[in-house]
């Protein structure tokens, strides 16, 4: 019940924040969508379940196949959708109307299997008291609290996907070796997305601190976490395995269980507080993609196709979408899934102690930014999560809009791991009604510093830091960054001097001749240039 309960949060809170952002990227011009009649398919489809269910139309468990089938189609198309922004708001819409089938066919499903008026009461309570705890949560996020709402629902999936699993074994007991090794799985899988959600969560909500935690013998502590879980794997399938231990093999079985339980949890904690805040971007795909495989192996213990086939959705797009952020910021993928493993802690990350370099930084004042941005014919403005933070994007966007009008050439670059969690940069821009055409991704922009007059930093740090392309002691060396000081002429807000960014890295663009610091908040930066223009 709290599993369905948990479910019901994510699954609502989720479909209401992906469309709240989606929503963003809409403007006045763009032509009418009717989304409303896809509910006619919809309900044409819950209409024949029910009628079967009734005994006046159809075979129910035909009906109920066909359903589940249906639903699984329309979670397919709607990852296909949600690939375009075009297509993307049609995807979500479809992506509801096939969760909702799964639903439907979950009911179908209970009633074959003889659930009495009590299940599908106490069903119905909890669903909906999590439907409306999870639309209530999700009125409250902006732009600004995507990443760690999405981590904060991640863990959701987890702690119902352990709790599922758990209940079930507890219900029936497991018939198979197949069945008790998925509920092993969930269990696992479910425990270390649960805690290192909690994790990632806290260290995007800043209320923990983004270093990496760096135990003695890091490595050494996962690898015995996970032999502890073998272990316990090897004595849940064979119980006589533990029998100098107890004869009674429920008793070893639900010691089993409940070690794992604790073990996964701890060892997500471990795994995730170990990567630093330069990574928790792709730290959130990962964790996306292990909530996929939990659904996977749920799928397979209650023997439900549909929820084994979105979970595969789910855990091969986080996988992929993991294995293209690594590319792109030249991480390795084995050492971001297991906690930074083999590597070794810098102590210039995270320790809030900046590192020396020769020369010195200049500052200049907003109205020298004025008079370089009035001059200049092309300007390329990188933002980052200080952008965010600010909330400076609307008169940004006014900003913008008056250079347009002087034809001026301007244009956004947007690194991959821009913000907290990818997308959330194009989000916030999208928000403020900046045109789609103007916001580039940094492999289509980079190439073009060179021939830019004027580049302005707006809240990032690590995505422009010159150190990642020289600097081999550096924490983020080898990670693909926007190369801002190659423009004529750079500019840099920052609200001090000393300040880092998410990674704990001082940035040594700064003291590049051609870039200057602008010492403001974003927000007042903005409104200052936006009067003066």
């Amino acid at each position: 019940a709290i599993a369905l309960l948990l479910s019901c949060v994510n699954i609502v809170g989720g479909f209401e924040v992906s469309g709240k952002m989606l929503n963003l990227f809409r403007r006045p011009e763009d032509p009418e969508e009717f989304f409303e009649l896809y509910l006619i398919p919809f309900a044409v489809m819950v209409a024949g379940l029910g009628l079967a269910g009734a005994g006046i139309f159809g075979n129910l468990e035909g009906t109920t196949s066909v359903t589940g089938i249906a639903g699984a189609i329309c979670c397919i198309s709607a990852i296909a959708g949600l690939a375009n922004q075009e297509t993307a708001r049609a995807g979500n819409a479809i992506g509801m109307a096939g969760v909702g089938l799964g639903i439907a066919s979950t009911v179908g499903d209970m009633s074959l299997a003889g659930a009495n008026l009590a299940a599908f009461e106490q069903t119905a309570i909890f669903a909906t008291g999590g439907a409306a705890i999870g639309g209530t949560l999700a009125k409250g996020v902006g732009p600004t609290q995507l990443p760690e709402t999405v981590a904060g629902f991640h863990s959701l999936v987890g702690l119902a996907a352990m709790l599922g699993a758990i209940g079930e074994y507890l219900s029936s007991g497991g018939d198979s070796t197949g069945i008790l090794a998925c509920v092993y799985a969930a269990t696992f899988i479910g425990g270390v997305t649960f805690t290192g959600s909690i994790i990632a969560y806290l260290k995007l909500a800043q209320k923990m601190g983004s270093a990496p935690l760096s135990l003695p013998g890091r490595d050494a502590i996962n690898l015995a976490a996970l032999a502890v879980c073998g272990a316990g794997l090897a004595a849940f399938l064979d119980p006589a395995l533990a029998a100098s231990i107890s004869t009674d093999p429920e008793a070893v079985r639900l010691a089993s269980l409940a070690t794992v339980a604790l073990v996964s949890s701890g060892l997500g904690l471990n795994l995730v507080a170990s990567i630093g805040g330069a990574d928790m971007p792709v730290v959130i795909t990962v964790l996306n993609s292990y909530s996929g495989w939990a659904l996977v192996a749920e799928g397979f213990m209650l023997q439900q196709p549909l929820l084994t086939e979105i979970g595969a959705l789910i855990g091969f797009s986080g996988a992929i979408l993991t294995w293209i952020m690594c590319q792109a910021m030249n991480r390795s993928v084995v050492s971001v899934i297991l906690g930074g493993a083999g590597t070794t802690s810098s102590a210039s990350v995270g320790d809030g102690e900046a590192k020396v370099y020769e020369g010195e930084v200049t500052t200049s004042s907003i109205d020298s930014l004025v008079e370089s941005v009035k001059e200049a014919e092309s300007i390329i403005i990188v933002p980052g999560y200080g952008l965010a933070v600010a909330q400076a994007q609307f008169t940004l966007a006014s900003v913008v809009a008056k250079l347009q009008k002087m034809n001026k050439k301007v244009r956004f670059g947007i690194h991959p791991v821009a913000g907290r969690m990818p997308g959330q940069l194009n989000v916030l821009l999208a928000e403020a009604g900046v045109p789609y055409d103007i916001v580039e991704e940094m492999d289509e922009i980079n190439d073009d510093f060179d021939d830019t007059d004027v580049a302005l930093v707006i809240g990032a740090s690590d995505t422009v830091n010159k150190g990642a392309e020289e600097d081999e002691s550096c924490s983020i060396y080898g990670m693909p960054v926007l190369g801002v000081w190659r423009s004529k002429q750079t500019y840099v807000i920052k609200r001090k001097l000393d300040s880092v960014g998410y990674a704990g890295l001082i940035n040594p663009t700064l003291y590049e001749d051609n870039v200057d610091v602008v010492l403001s908040d974003a927000k007042d930066c903005m409104e200052a240039i936006n009067a003066a223009l």
